[in-house]
């Protein structure tokens, strides 16, 4: 999979689940996350999922609105005929 390729809202989504992945690791190293594999599986995923599915989802949401807002700002092919 090539980084490029990739819409902005999922780069900011990895972006935003290797962010939670990282303080989840933290929280594991202090010790907050008890000292067995299967604690520290789901401390990685539901940190990673969580923060990358909303990241994701809040970017998606904006860049829908952004591209609402740009097609409301073209001019309308019909507006254009009746004016003349």
């Amino acid at each position: 999979m090539r980084w490029h390729r990739l819409s902005g809202p999922l780069k900011i989504g990895i972006a935003a689940a290797l962010l939670g992945i990282a303080l989840a690791v933290i929280g594991i190293a202090r010790g907050n996350v008890p000292l067995n594999f299967q604690s520290i599986l789901i401390a990685l995923v539901i940190s990673g999922v969580g923060w990358g599915l909303v990241a994701w989802a809040i970017a998606t949401a904006a860049h829908d609105v952004e591209q609402d807002l740009a097609e409301d700002e073209k001019p309308d092919e019909n507006s254009l005929t009746k004016s003349v």
